[in-house]
């Protein structure tokens, strides 16, 4: 990508550190006057990828902190800018000044991730290796972490690159075919056409496949747990979590508001958000708590409908159970049926298909036949612990890239029912354009202020 920057582009400057107070502070400059104004915060010539041991002044001459000044030339640097970095104590105090003189000194204060955004405008690396520093930022898991790694090296774009250039030899040949009749090129009948598209749907479903455990560890699964009053739900809630996080008691409608939990299973995050009893209340408070819960139910990626089998009617359907939900449970929200208190009912736990729902009967309180909802909610994910070849991916590269597979499911279709050689090359074309969306090969500034604006200031 060419640069968007112009030549005499602002000087942006940012704290690089963690917020708080620490050992070591960094204060990362990057624009055509970083080492001008690093050279009048230190008073010192800055040569090239060296090390200097310096006093930090401000513009007044007082000086603020020692430390060490670090100058890297353009384009040989993280944003292919010229960048000084300014390591000095952790105080927040401290770098407020020095942050504060670089401002003076005629610096501007970066927007979120606009180092990163100047460092894929200036190519020095795609949008997926951008997006790939937020997400090893932000990783909760071991696993997730090294898979961003992976996709900040460029391992995704790799295989995305791969697939482009597959799709654009296969777009030569088709189009050749189109355009120079008289060279008797009948892709119709050798074959080699549909069997490219064969390759290629398997190579894009293989790296789906990827992207989406990649995705799922690094933003994890949302589970809603929903229910009548005194189902179970909190108690589930803190099965599920291994701590007493939400409020258990016999009295109907504890809960009134949304609580959160973040934990793990095996590897794999797990967002569980606990909701208000679903029944008819005349009390403001339960009725807006019931509202929430209807929120997060539509929000979800899998709900846990709790019910209690000492007091439901296990046999009818969720849609009978639940009347006024029955919509909002049906339809692409995938339904796990928990029979709760089997403890009480004499049953022991267990796991079953039942219908359209997966059914999983366990005690919350006891513990009993929690773990087998705790696999039933791998599998449903399709999550595999350790997955060694995976990389971070997003939502929207899983979008992309199953919009691209649809393309060339068309282009198939188009080729093997109509042969019509044009509209398998449009889709070509479109899955092409729709795969450079992931590297920002082709993108819009609509997403790119999208991506960046989620990155921290210092990156």
């Amino acid at each position: 990508m060419t640069s968007a920057l112009a030549p005499d582009a602002d000087t942006i400057v940012a704290v690089a550190t963690a917020p708080g107070r620490g050992g070591i502070g960094i204060i990362r400059l990057s624009g055509p006057a970083a080492r001008q104004i690093g050279q009048r915060l230190t008073g010192s010539p800055l040569q090239s990828r060296h090390a200097h041991f310096c006093y930090f002044r401000e513009l007044s001459g007082e000086v603020v902190d020692t430390g060490i000044a670090l100058y890297f030339p353009g384009p040989h640097s993280f944003t292919g800018e010229d960048v000084v970095e300014l390591q000095g104590h952790g105080g927040p105090i401290i770098l407020d000044l020095l942050l504060r003189a670089c401002l003076e000194a005629g610096a501007r204060q970066a927007r979120p991730g606009e180092f990163s955004e100047r460092a894929y405008l200036n190519d020095k690396l795609d949008l997926a290796q951008a997006e790939a520093i937020a997400d090893l930022i932000n990783s909760t898991t071991e696993q997730a972490a090294r898979n961003a790694h992976r996709s900040l090296q460029g391992e995704f774009s790799r295989l995305v690159n791969e697939l482009v250039e597959g799709v654009t030899r296969l777009r030569i040949y088709v189009e050749a075919a189109i355009d120079f009749p008289e060279e008797e090129i009948d892709f119709l009948a050798d074959g080699r056409v549909a069997g490219e598209l064969r390759e290629l749907t398997r190579q894009l479903q293989s790296v789906l496949d990827s992207a989406h455990q990649g995705s799922l560890l690094q933003e994890g699964m949302k589970v809603v747990i929903a229910g009548r009053p005194n189902a179970g739900k909190s108690s589930l809630l803190n099965a599920l979590a291994g701590q007493d996080t939400a409020i258990v008691t016999p009295v109907e409608g504890t809960t009134r508001d949304v609580l959160r939990e973040h934990i793990q299973i095996d590897g794999m995050p797990l967002h569980i958000v606990d909701t208000a009893g679903l029944r008819d209340s005349v009390d403001a408070v339960e009725q807006e708590g019931i509202r929430r819960a209807q929120v997060e139910i539509a929000s979800a990626d899998r709900v846990l409908l709790v019910l209690d089998m000492t007091r439901e009617n296990l046999a009818a359907p969720p849609s009978e159970l639940w009347p006024r939900e029955a919509g909002m449970l049906s339809g692409n929200i995938p339904v796990t049926v928990i029979h709760n208190k089997c403890d009480l009912a004499s049953l022991p736990p267990a796991l079953q298909e039942s219908g359209e729902h997966t059914v999983v009967r366990l005690s919350a309180k006891q513990g009993n036949g929690v773990e087998l909802l705790r696999q039933h909610l791998k599998d449903s994910m399709n999550y595999h612990e350790g997955d060694s070849s995976s990389f971070s991916a997003r939502r929207r590269h899983l979008q992309a890239l199953q919009q691209a597979a649809s393309f060339l499911d068309s282009g198939r279709r188009q080729l093997e029912e109509a042969g019509a050689g044009e509209l398998l090359a449009e889709d070509l074309r479109a899955c092409h354009d729709t795969l450079g969306t992931i590297t920002g090969k082709i993108t819009s500034d609509e997403l790119l202020g999208a991506i960046f604006s989620s990155f921290c200031i210092g990156k």
